[in-house]
């Protein structure tokens, strides 16, 4: 293959192995992939069940709502990831994603790109995906991405992405617009197959995908994985025996065997490329 492949850590998995143009970066900020938007609706649930407490606290970057968790005790330089949420928005169980980072090292900052609305039905995340302000929601990006490197506590010497969903189509396209980011990783977020914009990447990448997942399904990733190889990005890309949104613990179709075999890899991933 032309893109290089990473070397990652053994796991139950089927693997392959930018100064971006912000107006390109999410033409399609609500695509649903290949089912209608009543089919993707339909893929996503929400438990009623808490996340844990919270250990980090929220402030504002950029006017936006935001959730930053830092390991117990650390100081700056801390290397930094940048959190996009899934289709509910920002809401406990991402925060916790930025505790559970914390506690690996990590500066972790979770973002609101739903403008403070947090959905608790499918109707809801739908509408409120569909509503967002591409320009002001890469704005709020580059701003949190910003902060990683600047704020007193993080002095961010390397800096990553991490998405799910929504969340994960809008990690590839911060990694197409900021070409500082050290370390992109992407669950399940419907690719982008332009190899020109592709290009602008250079951060290594880590995507995530399941095999079951109807509204990306297997050509889609295919397509992708060439685009990267022909783009030349550093790249890995990662199948599991599982279907959409199956990382996500507060949703009905979460897979703890392939989410805890996803997050092991991903684990490895941000360790090799930012605590270096």
């Amino acid at each position: 293959m032309r893109g290089h492949t990473l070397l990652g850590v053994a796991g139950l998995v089927l693997c392959a192995c930018t100064a971006g143009r912000s107006a390109e970066v999410a033409r399609e900020p609500a695509n649903t992939g290949a089912i209608s938007e009543k089919e993707f609706m339909a893929l996503h649930t929400l438990k009623a069940e808490a996340a844990p407490p919270r250990k980090g606290q929220e402030l504002e970057v950029a006017g936006a709502r935001a959730y930053l968790s830092l390991p117990p005790g650390a100081q700056g330089p801390l290397p930094g990831v940048l959190i996009i949420h899934e289709w509910w928005g920002l809401n406990e169980h991402i925060m916790h994603w930025a505790d559970r980072l914390a506690a690996e090292g990590y500066a972790a900052l979770a973002v609101d790109l739903y403008g403070g609305k947090v959905a608790t039905t499918p109707e809801e995340a739908m509408a409120t995906m569909k509503a967002v302000d591409v320009a002001r929601a890469a704005q709020v990006l580059k701003a949190a991405h910003a902060f990683l490197g600047s704020d007193a506590r993080v002095q961010a010497p390397r800096t990553g992405v991490i998405g799910w969903c929504f969340g994960g189509s809008w990690a590839l396209r911060t990694a197409m617009m900021e070409p500082e980011l050290d370390a992109a990783v992407m669950y399940y977020g419907h690719p982008v197959t332009d190899v020109a914009e592709l290009s602008s990447i250079r951060a290594p990448l880590l995507a995530i995908f399941g095999t079951r997942d109807a509204s990306i399904p297997g050509d889609v990733v295919d397509a992708f994985e060439r685009a990267l190889d022909d783009a030349n990005v550093t790249h890995r890309i990662l199948r599991y025996d599982a279907e959409h949104a199956f990382a996500n613990p507060s949703g009905a179709r979460y897979d703890a065997r392939a989410a805890a075999a996803a997050w092991q890899e991903v684990d490895a991933f941000l360790e090799k490329t930012l605590q270096r």
